[in-house]
């Protein structure tokens, strides 16, 4: 027999072991699950909103009171404070009384103009933030709001972030007399454009 033998000999195991290659396995299919499957926090982030939850009205809820907090002009944007203590159904009465006033053409009785002289009215294009902390009223967080998740986040450094404002806001009104087909949108909570929205977001109209 020669003295030079080939990789295979006999009593001897070629290749790999078996546990290396199911090891090998098992890591391959959790790196693919991590890296590819898309969690559930990303999923809402692209604005996958799940099962929707129906919302509980109160008929019998009292109106709620509120202050205008902040004019923003560039971005035909106010907002509205209410108390900590308001709930969700005044919230829902209070966007249901501002779109009623719209449609009656009364809404200059409640808010100040966001479009002033404008053909189409007072209220032409108007995005109303309604929310319970002064902090999340001010100029600058509704300017971070209006321009939606993807705006640069260092564009504005000084900003409070888009994730943090958007779960402060208890509701919004989105008025757009250009949109003829669907000039009045409200919910409890908020959804920008690209489909994120914040955790309590309840679509009304």
């Amino acid at each position: 027999m020669s003295d030079n033998q080939g990789p295979y000999q006999e009593g001897k195991r070629a290749g790999l072991h078996p546990l290396l290659v199911v090891f090998g396995v098992l890591i391959g299919l959790w790196l693919f699950v991590a890296l590819i499957v898309p969690s559930s926090k990303n999923k809402q982030a692209a604005g996958t909103e799940g099962a929707p939850v129906p919302l509980i009205e109160d008929p019998e809820a009292a109106p709620v009171i509120f202050e205008v907090e902040a004019i923003v002009p560039d971005m035909n944007a106010i907002s509205l404070v209410v108390p900590r203590q308001a709930t969700d159904s005044q919230v829902v009465g209070l966007l249901k009384r501002l779109h009623k006033e719209r449609l009656e053409g009364t809404l200059g009785d409640l808010l100040p103009a966001t479009t002033p002289g404008h053909k189409l009215g007072d209220h032409a294009v108007a995005d109303i933030y309604i929310v319970s902390d002064q902090k999340y009223a001010q100029p600058d967080v509704i300017r971070t709001l209006a321009r939606g998740a993807h705006a640069p986040g260092n564009f504005y450094p000084q900003a409070i972030p888009f994730e943090v404002a958007m779960e402060e806001i208890r509701g919004h009104y989105r008025i757009d007399l250009n949109n003829s087909g669907s000039p009045d949108a409200a919910s409890l909570g908020l959804a920008d454009e690209s489909g994120v929205h914040s955790n309590h977001y309840r679509k009304l109209f």
